[in-house]
């Protein structure tokens, strides 16, 4: 089972992006605050669950969290401030919303942007390791996912109810088909495209 914390009498808010390398759509990040003695023996690293699990989980975290929220950066600010920034940004904008203030953060990855003074851990693969990073991955990948399902129905060239607006090659063919939508990421689809040689 996953550690349940880093510090061993601080607040702690876990914190994890979904939708970093994709071509379309928000990167989109969650902030979580678990209770002391949460226990799921389900809960890992939202990658490596079912679809169904990570719905079930995320009625659990929502429920039994202490305090949840979720952060976005759309297409047009990715573009402008890069993704990493975007990532980070979108972490800044979860933690904002939180309605209890954390007194430690601990961050999924090896980077982060420190959020006003809040001391910090990164924690490379964070969300396989510990609960409230696992619960952040949980909350962003579903989170992400359903916008991309909505996504879909307005543009549904591009397939992203299956593919999420991962850069698949049916996903950059329609790109090259029907060019980008308002939701592309141009500085991404740019970069798929000359790898693929489109």
């Amino acid at each position: 089972m996953l550690k349940k914390r880093y510090t061993n009498n601080l607040i702690e808010a876990g914190c994890d992006e979904a939708g970093r390398g994709c071509l379309a759509g928000p990167v989109v990040a969650a902030a979580v605050i678990l209770p002391a003695d949460f226990e799921n023996y389900i809960l890992n690293d939202s990658k490596k669950m079912s679809e169904s699990n990570r719905y079930l989980l995320r009625d659990i975290i929502e429920k039994e969290a202490v305090a949840w929220a979720i952060g976005e950066v759309d297409n047009n600010e990715i573009d402008k401030i890069n993704i990493l920034n975007a990532s980070f940004l979108a972490m800044h904008r979860a933690i904002d919303k939180l309605i209890v203030t954390p007194e430690f953060l601990l961050i999924d990855g090896n980077r982060f942007n420190k959020y006003k003074d809040l001391p910090y851990e990164t924690i490379i693969k964070g969300d396989g390791k510990y609960m409230s990073i696992a619960a952040a991955s949980v909350l962003a990948k579903t989170y992400r996912d359903d916008l991309l399902i909505k996504k879909s129905k307005e543009y549904p060239v591009y397939q992203w109810e299956k593919n999420k607006s991962y850069g698949t090659k049916a996903h950059v063919a329609a790109i090259a088909k029907y060019g980008y939508s308002p939701y592309h990421r141009k500085s991404f689809v740019l970069k798929k495209q000359l790898k693929l040689n489109l």
